[in-house]
């Protein structure tokens, strides 16, 4: 009787049509095990390339695009295991494709993006391991099954990195094109601190960098923004600049197709403005968010609005704030945006000034939320009960309650207790324990 070596019994190579159906029928049972942990796979793999290449941690928005393309080329491959389906039938998922184009309109480099297919594809390969060692077969056949599986991930991989970096690419080309102009140019300019002619400035933008500014950005959060999502953009901006009444017309450049950056002009420092207005006017555009920065002179204020515009939509999509404008001189944004920098450091020291307090859920939050007015109100039982619409008793007990979580008085650690219950009002989530703890 012959022996019947591996290559005979599960084919002579990688690459070459495909496996033999003893094998492939391993494979769609590892293959199915692995289906069944794909969104956490999905998930820690989303956060292990937002670790490893900082390029990409741009914001929460950003975050959740990769979350969205990882977890469809995840899904993919598993399916093309589980079903012999041949890389070539397959088409590019809307989601890689839809995060290689922001890439490219947000500036970041390519190689960012190809890095990120190949971190990837080491940490799905390595996720394979568990599903084939618990196969019931042999040695010989895990080997055969395990070293398919790896060819198919990896010319997976090859397939649509290839096609996300030519899209990619195509569209920095057209990006540059139509925005990368005299204008974007000099702005960028100007924020990365180059010098630039005031009069030359003026003469490309006809915007004065002379004046009174307020910086602004406005974003769309449409999971599916429409093609002209920037024309809309831009007239919600039109209608803000004539409701605050500004000295002249705003100065827009678009970030991508769904963010621009905005200024918004004055010959002196505006005083009053109605940002309940301004939130009425963006909140129309059911889609549209937008964050605002303080008054800034000069090309030194020009640079700090902005800044200050930026820190204020970090809080905003950090948090999964609603409203629909938010703005830097709101109380507790400015201190918020400092610490929403580090999260992980911000939710350890959180967790240590409040304790038992600083747990997610909803009787936490109550008392989480009166102990925050008590403290804004000066210590008032009666004020807070008022704001809160609640009975002076109330606000007695859970204050008390509150502190009894963090483990002192009413005077004990006053500042940091209240700066911690302020960061959690706004990130609350993002820096809590979850119920059965992290």
């Amino acid at each position: 009787m012959s022996v019947q070596t591996r290559e005979d019994q599960f084919g002579a190579g990688e690459g070459v049509g495909p496996p033999p159906q003893s094998l492939q029928a391993l494979v769609a049972e590892a293959a199915l095990r692995l289906d069944r942990r794909q969104p956490q796979i999905a998930r820690d793999m989303s956060d292990l390339i937002a670790r490893e290449i900082k390029s990409l941690d741009v914001d929460r928005a950003f975050i959740e695009l990769l979350r969205a393309s990882v977890d469809a080329n995840t899904k993919t491959i598993t399916h093309i295991l589980i079903n012999d389906i041949p890389i070539e039938r397959l088409q590019p998922t809307t989601a890689a494709v839809e995060y290689a184009l922001r890439l490219a309109q947000r500036d970041i480099p390519a190689n960012s993006l190809v890095r990120a297919y190949n971190v990837g594809k080491d940490d799905f390969i390595e996720q394979i391991f568990p599903d084939v060692q618990s196969l019931d077969c042999s040695a010989e056949e895990k080997f055969a099954v395990l070293q398919h599986m790896s060819s198919v991930v990896g010319r997976y991989i090859d397939w649509i990195s290839q096609y996300v970096f030519e899209v990619y690419e195509k569209e920095r080309e057209r990006w540059i094109s139509t925005q990368g102009n005299v204008r974007a140019t000099l702005i960028h300019d100007v924020l990365g601190r180059r010098s630039v002619a005031p009069r030359d400035f003026e003469k490309e933008t006809r915007y004065r960098l002379d004046a009174h500014h307020v910086g602004m950005i406005i974003w769309s959060v449409d999971g599916d923004p429409a093609p002209d999502e920037l024309r809309i953009l831009t007239q919600v901006v039109s209608k803000v600049a004539a409701a605050v009444g500004t000295s002249g017309p705003p100065l827009t450049t678009a970030v991508d197709r769904t963010t621009a950056w905005v200024w918004l002009p004055f010959v002196a420092k505006p005083t009053g403005m109605n940002l309940e207005e301004i939130r009425r006017i963006v909140g129309q555009a059911r889609t549209c968010r937008a964050s605002l920065g303080l008054s800034g002179a000069g090309v030194a204020g020009f640079r700090r609005t902005h800044e200050q515009a930026q820190a204020a939509r970090r809080v905003a999509v950090t948090s999964g704030e609603t409203a629909a404008a938010i703005s830097f001189g709101d109380d507790g944004v400015a201190i918020t945006s400092l610490l929403a920098n580090d999260l992980e450091s911000t939710s350890a020291w959180v967790m240590e000034v409040l304790g038992g307090l600083a747990v997610n859920n909803e009787n936490m939050h109550a008392l989480r939320e009166t102990l925050r007015v008590f403290y804004l109100t000066g210590e008032s039982y009666t004020d807070t009960a008022v704001l809160m619409n609640l009975h002076r008793n109330t606000v007695r007990y859970r204050v008390a309650k509150a502190l009894e979580q963090c483990g002192g008085g009413v005077r004990s650690n006053r500042v940091d207790l209240a700066v911690a219950l302020n960061v959690c009002h706004f990130l609350e989530a993002s820096v809590l324990a979850d119920p059965v703890g992290r």
